[in-house]
Formats: structure tokens, sequence, C-alpha cells
């Protein structure tokens, strides 16, 4: 059996930059366990698989596909990125004819459409509640330390903790902290979190155009020490750094070694479009 795929690199328009995740074009159907196997094998925190709807669909013509995801361990609701370089892979290398294409996935109905050099994706937007420290005392200090906190949401649609490190830390301060998200696991005891975001407040201004926000992000509850640039994560930050910064459009950094930017937009049916730049670095076929 032959399987073509790819190796994307997303929120980015620099090779080995980004968020890497690979995608699987399916003709035929695809056995429940071969999934996970090659999710396993590619080892990258996702892999994408896309899939047909009906016999005689076409990955050139048609505008409508199933969507899944598997991290190395296991499957996942979501994944911006990895949405974001399914996307790619149609628009670029299949040249898919259609402007705006659907995926049908376990969060819904998701819209990728091109505009200018990005992919903008339209995804949900996830609202965060006040979050008591002392339920989650431990995880905090395993994560940041002695680090001032100033601010601390939850998401529960997503199971994620919202982090937000004091005004007063530059960004480098977020960019050089070691963090190990191993010791997550032990030190998280509520069973609630499955994702921990850690956010500072950017350098824009009205008359600098910077970034209105930083963040990092560890899922090892799903094998992910730390994911490089995260959709599903700025679904959460983007209606939480909308409310504290009253915008409704917003550029956005991941601080991650590799580091990407999302462009962030608002809309007004209460959903959110993250927009982001690739690089396709591989393309090949799987064999077995």
């Amino acid at each position: 059996m032959q399987i073509p795929i790819f190796t994307v690199d997303a929120f980015t328009n620099r090779p080995f930059c980004g968020n890497p995740a690979a995608v699987c074009l399916l003709e035929n159907d695809l056995g429940e366990d071969l999934h996970q196997k090659i999710a396993t094998e590619m080892n990258l925190s996702e892999t994408a698989f896309i899939r047909k709807l009906h016999p005689g669909d076409d990955f050139t013509k048609s505008s409508c596909f199933g969507l899944r995801w598997f991290t190395p361990a296991n499957e996942v609701p979501l994944c911006g990125h990895a949405t974001l370089a399914a996307a790619a892979v149609l628009f670029h290398i299949q040249k898919n004819t259609n402007s705006v294409l659907t995926f049908v996935t376990l969060s819904g109905e998701l819209k990728a459409r091109r505009v200018e050099d990005r992919i903008v994706l339209d995804l949900p937007l996830y609202i965060t509640y006040p979050q008591v420290l002392q339920e989650v005392e431990e995880l905090i200090k395993a994560a940041v330390g002695d680090m001032i906190v100033q601010d601390l949401r939850y998401s529960p649609d997503t199971k994620k903790l919202l982090v937000r490190l004091s005004d007063a830390y530059e960004r480098s301060v977020l960019e050089e902290l070691q963090v190990s998200a191993q010791h997550f696991l032990s030190a998280e005891k509520t069973g609630k979190v499955k994702g921990l975001i850690l956010t500072l407040k950017g350098n824009s201004n009205g008359k600098r155009k910077g970034h209105d926000f930083y963040s990092r992000y560890f899922a090892p509850w799903y094998g992910i020490l730390e994911d490089p640039v995260t959709g599903s994560a700025h679904a959460v930050l983007s209606s939480y750094w909308s409310e504290q910064l009253g915008k409704k459009e917003m550029l956005a950094f991941q601080c991650s070694r590799r580091g990407g930017e999302l462009k962030i937009s608002l809309r007004n049916d209460g959903r959110v479009d993250i927009a982001g730049q690739i690089a396709i670095v591989l393309k090949g076929s799987l064999t077995f």
C-alpha cells in the first residue's frame, strides 16, 4: 500500500521553523489502528489524515473533506497547525481550485481559505474563566517556579490552563524560561488540565506595530512536552487577550525554540480567524 505523505512547517514561511505536521492523503479507507501507527512512526506533534467523503470526490476539485489528527500517542479533537498544513497540501500541491475548503472534524466543520500569502483558519473561540490558584498551585510552581503570575484562567472546553505572567517581564524571560513539562503530570492533581499556556503581554502600541502577546504551550498529557506553534491554544488566547486589550485584530508570537507568528481576527459570529504562512519541506510516499 502507498500513501502520499508531506511534511509542512506551519505558521512560518521559513523551512525548519514554525510547527511541523505530517499530512497523509487517503484515497481509500485506512484501518483504524494504522492511523495511530503512522502518527507514531512520523513522530511529529501531529499527523493529519485527509479523506474523501464521497466516492466521486477529488483532491483537486472537491471543497469538502474529512480530517483527523493524531499525536504519536493518541487522536486529538482539534489541531490548528495540522489543519493549516492540510489546507496547504490541498491548495499548493494538489492545486485545489476552490477558494474555501471545509473540513469535517471532531470539532465540527472547520474552514480554511487563501488570503494573499497566508492561509486563514476559521476556528471555534473558547472562553476562559478565572481559576483559583490553590487548586493548581503545585502545577504553577512546576511550570514557572517563583515567577509572578498576574492572572490565571481555565478553558473547560479545551481543558487548557492559561497562566499570564506579570507585565513586568520581557519577552526574553519567557523565551529563556527552562520548563520541565514532564513534571506537570505528577503536579497536576485535579485531572482537569490537559494543556498549559504561559502567556505575556506584548510590546504593541498605537505608535509601534509589534506583537500583542507572546506565549508558550505545553501538553505532556498528550505526549507533547512543548508544542512549537499551537493554533488551538490561540483559540483560547484570542478570547482572553481580546478582552484584556480591547482589540479584535491582533498579532501573536509563540516563543518556542522554532517560533511562529499568528495573525488573529475575532469574528462577529463568536469564532476566530487565525492566519499563518507555511513552508512545505518534504514530499514522499508511505509504503507498507
